[in-house]
């Protein structure tokens, strides 16, 4: 695919997403004290953790991406609008073109943002709404499978390099998004344990039994 229409079509799908973010007004949500300092924390760590990526043979970037992590944290509309700039400040410290920084924002951050937000819903539709529920099927294999989609929908739109099949691409992709999934679960339960308000998603109320609630 040429370069400009690329761009045009991954503009396309960030700008609608992070404009209806605004129009959810995502800023209230940090009226919640507890929840600013670990916002800002996110905002300063995610940057670094976007300007260290790994390249395959023939250039194709992996890279960690934190959306998911945001959507269980922050929920989904605060998420997306703090993914611009974390991909811009990421893009100036890895050194990154402006090209590659839009394409990863858009297939590293927006796209498997959104996953994350309806694969939180058939979770939350579907299934019971346990602790354990939470843990494994939303943070885990939400996060495993939002950013697998994602990586593979880029690989189908941007293509890839000629000297590395299709294959061992998504190979790539699925490793990272493992690997992902495995940091994000294990995050998602130690906050459960200790700091259960630092998740906007996460409710007791919902997902612990009566009788644990009452102890």
């Amino acid at each position: 695919m040429d370069a400009p229409v690329q761009l045009l079509l991954e503009s396309a799908l960030v700008l609608p997403a992070v404009l209806v973010a605004l129009w959810l007004r995502p800023w209230r949500v940090l009226r919640a004290t507890h929840l600013q300092h670990p916002w800002l924390a996110a905002m300063v760590v995610l940057p670094w953790v976007w300007s260290l990526h790994a390249a395959m043979p023939g250039g194709t970037l992996l890279q960690m991406s934190g959306a998911c992590l945001l959507v269980l944290m922050f929920g989904w509309p605060l998420a997306v609008v703090s993914l611009p700039p974390i991909a811009a400040l990421g893009a100036w410290l890895g050194g990154l073109d402006a090209g590659l920084s839009l394409g990863l924002l858009t297939w590293n951050g927006i796209v498997p943002a959104t996953l994350a937000l309806g694969v939180g819903w058939a979770t939350r539709r579907w299934l019971p709404q346990h602790l354990f529920v939470y843990i494994l099927a939303r943070s885990f294999l939400g996060t495993a499978v939002a950013l697998s989609a994602a990586s593979i929908a880029g690989l189908l739109w941007q293509g890839g390099p000629e000297t590395l099949s299709f294959g061992d691409m998504v190979i790539g992709h699925w490793l990272m998004a493992w690997g992902e999934a495995v940091a994000t679960g294990m995050l998602t339960a130690v906050f459960v344990a200790f700091r259960p308000d630092w998740l906007l998603t996460y409710s007791d109320r919902l997902y612990l039994p009566d009788d644990r609630r009452k102890r």
